[in-house]
């Protein structure tokens, strides 16, 4: 770029520097997946850290790349064959307590799934099979990962099923999944998940399809067994409202890149990123009266075949005009604002706050 206000924020890493050593840690992380149309890019260039007993809350649109991200953290993806043809073509680093992930074997990738770190998927309405009751299902993913008799893996899967908070669960647990509710059987999922207590827990929509009551019975859970089991959590989600109480950093995604990944304190009350913005905008608020109506962000996420160039977000973008050109054409690097957020964007620190001060807070 041309002439740079002195005191620009440099790149320092890909993420912010946090106390204490990162129990998970991802480094350029890229998930490609090729096709007859082109090479989806569903992870582009990701990285982020962290720590026992903190939790990060990955948010962004359908098709941002969060749940690929998730997938490629428990080793899920299925990898190319022999000759290079098909499956997903993954690069980068993903450490788990030292351990890297990318290199390891499938072998390997089943014992530490369960073990050393598990998942609640996003639908529990399929998640769960039907044939087998809720204990049965509970109680396997026990046996996977412990030399133990039937009888003691039960009493283990009634033991989950109580500490998650479903009412009789000495009773429930021959219940099959038809027979619990919405939320129960996303309890259960937690169950299922915390039952050989693993060390990061990553929750995939943990809250969809379920009441608001429900859904914050089921966030206070998730919130109560971390801090009980001093585990890692990752709570991915597409509503910054499900991680504003929950995550202690948060990581906004577009287009398969970090766009904004700082505090959770900075990105709700600071945020910088003009996508951050429109997350913020499009999200109701229920501790204010209505003064206007919802704010949407035009236009439709990009294809991760043929993504724009320069900056991605660009094309839906009020403000790329202020910065000269540059976000069609150069894509914008992750660095610091100077306030311990990491921030994705062409305009200058001082632009970005000017801007939400003056047109995006008074809205928010």
């Amino acid at each position: 770029m041309a002439s740079e206000p002195e005191g620009r924020p440099q790149p320092r890493g890909a993420e912010p520097e946090r106390d204490g050593p990162a129990f998970l840690e991802v480094r350029d992380l890229n998930v490609h997946f090729p096709t007859e149309d082109g090479l989806v890019k569903a992870v582009d260039g990701l990285s982020f850290t962290l720590r026992r007993g903190q939790t990060l809350g990955i948010v962004g649109e359908s098709g941002s790349g969060k749940s690929v991200t998730s997938l490629a953290l428990l080793g899920l993806h299925k990898r190319p064959d022999k000759r290079g043809r098909g499956g997903a073509r993954i690069r980068g680093e993903i450490r788990l307590d030292g351990e890297d992930l990318v290199a390891a074997p499938p072998e390997r990738l089943e014992t530490l799934r369960g073990e050393k770190l598990a998942m609640v998927f996003q639908d529990p309405m399929s998640a769960m099979h039907p044939y087998y009751t809720v204990g049965e299902q509970i109680a396997e993913a026990f046996l996977v990962h412990n030399r133990a008799s039937k009888a003691v893996a039960r009493k283990r899967a009634i033991e989950m099923l109580d500490r998650v908070g479903i009412p009789q669960p000495d009773a429930r647990v021959d219940d099959f999944p038809h027979q619990f509710s919405g939320g129960m059987r996303q309890r259960a999922m937690i169950a299922m998940a915390l039952v050989c207590n693993p060390q990061l827990l990553i929750a995939d929509e943990p809250t969809t399809a379920l009441d608001v009551t429900v859904q914050a019975q089921i966030l206070d859970l998730m919130r109560d067994l971390q801090q009980e089991f001093n585990s890692a959590l990752i709570v991915i989600t597409h509503d910054l409202g499900v991680v504003a109480e929950l995550a202690d950093d948060i990581m906004v995604m577009y287009a398969g890149k970090a766009v904004e990944y700082g505090p959770a304190k900075a990105v709700f009350t600071d945020p910088e990123h003009p996508y951050t913005w429109g997350l913020l905008g499009s999200m109701p608020r229920l501790d204010r009266a209505v003064q206007e109506r919802l704010l949407p962000i035009p236009g439709n996420p990009p294809s991760l075949i043929n993504v724009p160039s320069g900056c991605a977000f660009h094309p839906r973008c009020g403000y790329a005009q202020m910065a000269g050109g540059h976000c069609r054409n150069e894509v914008p690097q992750l660095v610091d604002n100077g306030q311990g957020t990491l921030v994705s964007c062409h305009l200058w620190p001082q632009q970005r706050r000017g801007l939400f001060a003056e047109h995006i807070a008074p809205k928010l």
